[in-house]
């Protein structure tokens, strides 16, 4: 961490504002409107690139819970519980953002489609996951279960992509755009991967700090 510090506290910052604000600037003044939606068509290029970063940050969970059930590694379980809470933003973002689309696009705020009803079951799994994390307290035990929670919830995510050819829904399909939709998607898909990526680094960082506060309590304990 302290090698990747520097870059992290500030290139991240800037580079995250920069390609935010050029990501909006692509959104409302770039982007053609969409024919048979119209203007709120433009909420897709915040939904789509925060379910991406909802799901890169589930896998994190997954993949980082499998090294600490293998190697039993601290870090690799604070890059676990780092990657459910901002996973869960990004979800929380995902939710949102397609409430307010399916609103204007359905004339409903919410129905139980699918892929809504998979979507809001990854929500609940590492939802459940923080939770455990919060009451149940930094113990070993606690992190095991977590850490199986966080590999079995994943599995949840294929079945997000596959759910509208398993089961009828009227959840759209994205195949082909435009290309300044495309550039305008890409560049947004980009932005929120640096701001994913400098929250985490945030939270890490907490992470880390709050762990050698604690050790540094238990020592002043043992001494005293």
């Amino acid at each position: 961490m302290k090698k990747f510090a520097p870059f992290a506290d500030t290139v991240l910052p800037w580079l995250s504002c920069v390609s935010m604000l050029v990501a909006l600037g692509m959104i409302f003044l770039y982007v053609p409107t969409e024919r048979n939606l119209g203007v709120v068509q433009r909420i897709f290029y915040y939904h789509l690139p925060a379910a991406w970063n909802a799901f890169a940050g589930f896998f994190i969970v997954a993949g980082a819970s499998v090294a600490f059930l293998w190697k039993g590694e601290r870090r690799a379980d604070q890059l676990a519980r780092a990657g459910a809470e901002v996973g869960m933003l990004f979800c929380t973002l995902f939710i949102v953002t397609g409430s307010v689309w399916a609103r204007a696009s359905w004339g409903v705020w919410w129905t139980w489609d699918p892929r809504l009803t998979m979507t809001v079951v990854l929500w609940v799994v590492y939802a459940a996951y923080i939770l455990l994390r919060q009451i149940g307290g930094d113990t070993e035990h606690v992190a095991r279960y977590a850490a199986v929670l966080g590999i079995v919830g994943v599995f949840n995510i294929p079945l997000l992509y596959i759910a509208i050819r398993l089961w009828r829904g009227i959840h759209p399909k994205v195949e082909t755009m435009a290309p300044q939709m495309a550039w305008t998607l890409l560049v947004c898909s980009a932005a929120f991967l640096v701001l994913f990526a400098w929250i985490m680094w945030l939270r890490l960082r907490g992470l880390h700090l709050t762990a050698e506060l604690d050790e540094l309590r238990r020592r002043a304990v043992a001494t005293s």
